[in-house]
């Protein structure tokens, strides 16, 4: 029997493991860095936390968690899928981190201090076809500040994406909208009851198309000269200064899209005050799928690569309303580990520094020599310094070998002449040079 994990899943090797606890950190850092707080919630939610959140296509992906012991039985009393799925299933691994964050502050809105600014670094689940750059068991890194409606938290996670990928060194572009906008697309076309088929078809035109958008709108019941009235409002060209002046010009009766494209301006004049290194990128076409989305969204694509989006979020007016928390408005992001890692792997961004394991390597020449190594060897981890101590007196052929096979930089060579110095040989094993030192020489040398 061949042993595999499950399609779209991955194990993850101690390199690559550095690699991607670099990415943590460097997120974490910086949400650290604006005020925000760690929380965690559980892998598995109950259903009737998740279904219905994300839209019908959300709800397909859910992964769903039989129930413990033989409810399969059950089966046979069900024509309904739908009804055998409540009856079998009462739990589902989480579809991402905001609709539990959601639940999460419904449920400890008194413990809580708001405006409520979280982050939360787990993985997520969805039954998506497995491709480059999407799997079906990933990580999210999420931040969010809820209990304010100021466009300063827009501001916030700008700086916060732009610190991010600045520190990563990987040069991004922002994209922005307003769902206010997209929803006054909808209404200067007569067409307020296609809005969901709409975002969801113009959200694809950078992969399919205007073409295939136009196909898509079709299938879903608009009318030729609907989308003809459509089709010169998603292909406006110019600055974003000039497509929002040209939108504001076509919103002049339409007052949810004047709020749009007004909220658009003031944040897009914050941003060009701070002169980000980071491209921003106002895209009539964004939308991005979730139903939940009110206001300003973002979206965050490599310049250099064709990896899909590396972070992506927005603003939520009432998310907490489907838990009996009303009128709680809310915005985050999300940042897409898995898509960074690739990113940073297929750039060569990664720090030469990461593969080390240990800075420094006892070599074993005997039991007195060992006692004398794991006093020496504790001293260093006092002082910081990650030091190991070979195992087994093997030959010292094998132990140098463990050492370059980890890339360990230096080897301690003790034996009974340096036992009887109570000084270390230690070996640059890149170099091949060897010098002997006293053991806080040694502690001076390997912190500088």
């Amino acid at each position: 029997m061949k042993y595999t994990v499950p399609k779209g899943t991955r194990d993850f090797l101690p390199a690559q493991m550095l690699q991607r606890n670099y990415i943590f950190q460097t997120i974490s850092t910086v949400y650290q860095l604006h005020g925000f707080v760690p929380i965690e919630t559980p892998a598995m939610e109950n259903l009737s936390t998740l279904m219905g959140k994300y839209g019908e296509e959300g709800d397909r992906l859910l992964f769903k968690i039989l129930n413990s012991g033989n409810f399969l039985e059950k089966a046979s009393h069900f024509d309904d899928p739908k009804k055998l799925t409540t009856e079998i299933c009462e739990r589902g691994l989480r579809y991402d981190l905001t609709v539990p964050f959601a639940r999460f502050v419904v449920q400890h809105q008194n413990e809580l201090t708001f405006p409520f600014k979280r982050y939360q670094i787990q993985p997520v689940w969805r039954g998506d076809r497995p491709q480059k750059g999407r799997y079906r068991e990933f990580y999210q890194c999420d931040g969010d500040v809820i209990g304010s409606n100021s466009l300063l938290n827009e501001l916030e996670f700008l700086q916060i994406i732009n610190e991010v990928f600045e520190k990563l060194g990987i040069r991004v572009v922002v994209k922005l909208n307003n769902r206010k906008i997209l929803a006054a697309i909808a209404a200067l076309i007569g067409q307020e009851d296609k809005l969901i088929d709409i975002t969801v078809a113009i959200d694809k035109m950078d992969k399919i198309g205007i073409d295939q958008v136009k196909e898509e709108l079709l299938g879903k019941g608009l009318k030729e000269e609907v989308i003809q009235k459509l089709t010169p409002v998603l292909l406006l060209d110019g600055s974003n200064a000039e497509k929002l002046l040209k939108l504001q010009d076509l919103f002049v009766e339409i007052p949810i899209g004047q709020k749009g494209v007004e909220e658009m301006q003031t944040l897009l004049a914050f941003a060009n005050d701070l002169a980000f290194s980071s491209t921003i990128d106002f895209d009539i076409t964004l939308a991005r799928g979730l139903n939940y989305y009110t206001g300003t969204i973002f979206e965050v694509k490599s310049a250099d690569t064709s990896i899909g989006s590396l972070c992506g979020g927005g603003r939520y007016d009432d998310l907490t309303g489907i838990f009996g928390l009303p009128n709680l408005s809310g915005v985050g992001i999300s940042f897409g580990a898995d898509r960074i890692y690739d990113t940073l792997e297929e750039l060569n961004l990664f720090p030469q520094n990461l593969q080390q394991s240990s800075k420094i390597l006892f070599c074993n020449f005997g039991e007195k020599e060992e006692k004398q190594c794991i006093l020496w060897a504790e001293k260093l981890r006092k002082e910081g310094i990650k030091t190991e101590i070979y195992p087994e007196n093997a030959k010292l052929k094998k132990q140098i070998g463990y050492a370059d096979a980890k890339r360990i930089p230096f080897v301690a060579l003790v034996g009974e002449q340096e036992l009887a110095e109570q000084k270390v040989s230690l070996k640059n094993l890149a170099t091949g040079e060897q010098i002997s030192l006293k053991i806080e020489e040694l502690v001076n040398f390997l912190k500088n």
